[in-house]
């Protein structure tokens, strides 16, 4: 595997080791960490540190009555969650957002297809498959994107990704990502807001598609 050279802001896996972090996000962030062990280390660092503060936090009397609501809620039965683990080009995470299924991709037009893994108020998770030489229509963000790629590579202003990188977008981003000849790439996207197109025919598509 080509060495990851884009990697999750470590305000993110702050937020990610802190609890913080939406879940679309934490998709993103879950599946790039299962694959970096660069970001790996970092998150356990920031985690390690916010069980020293956790532990340096003073102790307060909890009321009984709470005491007793908390204690009868962890006798209480668990349902089971089934384990996913990484599977040909998915990792775990994204296996587990599959539910352990192929991918059931819908055609958004010149080869380019996706699968929407979530879709909420908080944001988005998608899956994008793009073929070799195939570009994505020039856009901007309205929010926060991730972009991580799975399979193949693309290119766009700001440099290459390849396996295990991820891009990040803001507002301030405009670009038009294309894949490289070659293999599909085929990447999970999150976002927090929808795209902003430049183009008429991809505004228009663009509720059809949820993007």
């Amino acid at each position: 595997m080509t060495a990851i050279t884009h990697h999750i802001p470590d305000e993110l896996l702050i937020a990610y080791a802190a609890g913080s972090l939406s879940s679309v996000f934490s998709l993103a962030v879950a599946a790039h960490v299962s694959m970096c062990d660069d970001c790996r280390a970092q998150l356990e660092a920031h985690e390690a540190l916010g069980g020293t503060l956790l532990e340096e936090t003073p102790s307060e009397t909890v009321a009984e009555d709470l005491r007793a609501r908390v204690l009868d809620g962890l006798d209480a039965p668990v349902a089971a969650e089934k384990t996913y683990h990484r599977s040909g080009i998915f990792p775990a995470p994204v296996m587990a957002a599959l539910r352990g299924l192929p991918p059931k991709w819908k055609p958004l037009g010149l080869g380019v297809r996706q699968m929407i893994l979530s879709h909420t108020a908080e944001g988005s998770a998608r899956l994008l498959y793009i073929p070799g030489g195939q570009g994505v229509p020039d856009h901007g963000h309205n929010g926060l994107e991730l972009t991580m790629v799975l399979q193949g590579a693309f290119r766009d202003e700001t440099g290459r990704y390849g396996v295990g990188d991820v891009e990040v977008a803001d507002g301030e981003l405009e670009h038009e990502p294309v894949a490289e000849d070659g293999p599909a790439c085929i990447c999970l996207a999150v976002t927090d807001a929808s795209l902003r197109f430049r183009s008429l025919v991809p505004r228009l598509l663009q509720p059809f598609f949820r993007i």
